[in-house]
């Protein structure tokens, strides 16, 4: 049977990144003032009383673990590819999303659990230390949201997987302050274990999201943005195509989409073909890396035939 193999890749890489240095200087500036600020946190939930603001700490001490996992990931994706690992390195930045999501899961576990505890045995709370370091975690928290914003969160899952981490610390803050507020008006001590058990649930709810995500990436998933059933209603139509089959897509980071199938073919012109699926997965579906293996139909037909 005469297979014709089209497997040409549409290596086109429009990578535009921010100054690696540039990006680079700010995370690890981030992670500097994250580590200062969980100090500076666990000292005042200590002297306070306040698990809220331990709550804050441990979900700031996270901050700059997924900050560290960030910079490393990005260090090591950006390693060009090599003959024992042909695909690159980009997908260690999906671990890196597994490991930030997998540890914001357990910290919110531990301080639901915690708070469980100090309900149980409840003690009094300083309201004045407990506003005055949130709110100094709030200005150090918006401001390290501001430095993974702009280090590339737009463009790379991991970094915005740090840069919501940040996001969610400053609403964390927030919500001590406030609880802070209601120890010194009314003394209702209660107040700090609600609020903290609040973090956690936030927590835990996004460190699930990323933790699919990064889960689905690593399992070869279908992207969610794509519709599998549509593509290949879409890829039939296409014009010499017979039918296509076993076709699989699947993304090796959060940016690189690959394509690879088989069409059955009822033209002679099968370079015509290929280039045509290609530009539609492109187009269509911003898929740069397409494998295409052809067979024409009436060659398939001679070998289905014993008399032929």
């Amino acid at each position: 049977m005469a297979h014709s193999h089209g497997h040409d890749h549409g290596h086109s890489h429009g990578h535009h990144h921010h100054s690696p240095d540039d990006s680079m200087g700010k995370l690890l500036f981030a992670i500097i003032i994250n580590i200062a600020l969980t100090v500076v946190q666990v000292i005042g939930g200590i002297l306070s009383g306040s698990l809220s603001l331990l709550a804050d700490a441990l979900h700031n001490l996270s901050d700059a673990g997924a900050l560290i996992v960030a910079v490393i990931a990005r260090k090591v994706g950006n390693k060009s590819a090599s003959n024992t690992m042909s695909y690159g390195y980009k997908r260690a930045e999906i671990i890196g999303v597994l490991i930030n999501s997998t540890t914001l899961i357990v910290v919110g576990v531990y301080l639901i659990f915690e708070s469980f505890n100090r309900y149980l045995n409840p003690e009094p709370i300083d309201g004045w230390i407990v506003i005055g370091v949130a709110g100094v975690a709030l200005i150090i928290d918006l401001a390290t949201a501001f430095l993974t914003f702009t280090s590339g969160a737009k463009d790379n899952m991991n970094i915005r997987a740090a840069f919501i981490h940040n996001v969610s610390d400053a609403m964390a803050s927030v919500v001590v302050i406030i609880a802070g507020t209601f120890i010194i008006l009314y003394q209702w001590y209660v107040i700090d274990l609600i609020a903290t058990i609040g973090i956690s649930i936030y927590v835990i709810y996004h460190g699930i999201l990323l933790l699919k995500q990064s889960i689905l990436i690593i399992m070869q998933a279908v992207p969610s943005h794509i519709d599998i059933e549509k593509m290949k209603q879409q890829l039939n139509v296409i014009e010499g195509v017979e039918e296509l089959s076993h076709f699989h897509v699947w993304q090796l980071d959060d940016k690189k989409y690959f394509f690879e199938g088989h069409a059955k073919l009822n033209t002679t012109d099968s370079e015509t073909v290929k280039n045509s699926i290609k530009a539609f997965l492109h187009d269509e579906y911003e898929i740069k890396h397409s494998t295409i293996e052809t067979t024409q139909m009436l060659e398939a037909d001679q070998n289905l035939d014993p008399l032929k």
